[in-house]
């Protein structure tokens, strides 16, 4: 809320600019960065998925109706949070999917 001019009331006080601030580092903590997501990806071609990750695919695979839920759980369990399990899920069956482009590609 803009300062009226006036010394009372909600938007009490001297009219002035506002000044443009730069944004400081801090504000982009947690943004995923090139390097980073470059490093992460070599690193899962060449050591694969994880046992507990490879479970998790099997889940998926054979999993009917109720896999999701199987899958959040048995994720939860291992990684400790809400949060974490939703988000290995959903990149493990990204994981599925590229399989599956790949085997109907090929």
């Amino acid at each position: 809320m803009a300062n009226s001019g006036y010394a009372l009331g909600k938007a009490s006080g001297h009219v002035v600019e506002k000044k443009e601030r730069k944004s400081k580092p801090s504000n982009r903590k947690g943004n995923l960065g090139t390097r980073t997501a470059l490093c992460r990806s070599i690193a899962r071609e060449v050591a694969g998925l994880s046992p507990y990750e490879r479970r998790i695919l099997d889940m998926i695979k054979t999993g009917g109706s109720a896999a999701d839920k199987g899958v959040y759980k048995y994720a939860k369990r291992r990684l400790g949070s809400h949060r974490r399990a939703l988000q290995k899920r959903e990149d493990i069956k990204e994981v599925n999917a590229q399989q599956r482009a790949r085997a109907a590609g090929a």
